[in-house]
C-alpha cells in the first residue's frame, strides 16, 4: 500500500488514487484523536478530518509519503483546524434567531393569582381542623408546636390533621384540575 504512496508520477489518477490510500490509511485513528481535541463531537471531528484530508490533497506534491512522516504532517494539520475552530467560535457569538413577537411570553401574576384562587376555594372545602393546621405551618410558617400552642392541641394531633389535611386538599386540587 505505502509503495503505491510512495511513488507518485504527477497523473490526475495517481494523485486521486494516493489520497484515496491515504483517506483509507488514516481516517478512522485520525478521527479517533480528533475527537478527543473537539469534546467528543462528532461532526466537528468528521469535518476536521474531512478538511485534514482536503488539504493533504492540495499539498500531495510537496509532502513525504512515508507513513510515520504523514501521519505526523496530518495531526498537526488537524490539530491546527480545531484550533483555528475554537479560536472562531470563541470570537464571534453564536447566532441566534431572534424569537417572533407573537411568541414570546410575557410573565405576568395572572398564572399566580388564579392558582391562589383555586387553593384559597380548596381550603374552604376542607374541614375546620383540617384547615387550620394548614394555616397555622404552611401560611403562617409555623412549627408543629407553635401550632399545636396555639390550637390549644397536642403535636401528634397537629402532625396527624396535617397529613391528613394536605392528602385531602391535594385530592380536591387534582379534581379541580390544578394539580397533576
Amino acid at each position: 500500500m505505502w509503495a503505491v504512496l510512495a511513488h507518485f508520477d504527477g497523473t490526475d489518477a495517481d494523485e486521486e488514487h494516493r489520497i484515496l490510500v491515504l483517506y483509507q490509511e488514516f481516517r478512522g485513528p485520525l478521527l479517533r484523536h480528533v475527537r478527543k481535541a473537539t469534546g467528543n463531537d462528532l461532526q466537528w471531528a468528521e469535518d476536521v478530518v474531512q478538511e485534514t484530508i482536503v488539504r493533504a490533497w492540495r499539498n500531495s506534491a510537496r509532502l513525504q509519503w512515508e507513513p510515520s512522516l504523514i501521519w505526523a504532517w496530518l495531526l498537526t494539520v488537524a490539530r491546527r483546524i480545531v484550533i483555528d475552530g475554537r479560536r472562531r467560535r470563541s470570537a464571534r457569538p453564536q447566532e441566534v434567531e431572534p424569537p417572533e413577537v407573537d411568541t414570546v411570553a410575557v410573565p405576568d401574576a395572572s398564572d399566580r393569582a388564579l392558582s391562589a384562587i383555586v387553593v384559597a376555594d380548596a381550603l374552604r372545602a376542607l374541614s375546620d381542623e383540617h384547615r387550620e393546621v394548614i394555616e397555622q405551618t404552611y401560611l403562617r410558617d409555623r412549627t408543629i408546636s407553635e401550632a399545636a400552642e396555639i390550637l390549644g392541641i397536642p403535636p401528634g394531633t397537629v402532625k396527624s390533621r396535617l397529613y391528613y389535611g394536605i392528602r385531602a386538599l391535594r385530592e380536591l386540587l387534582r379534581e379541580k384540575g390544578a394539580a397533576g
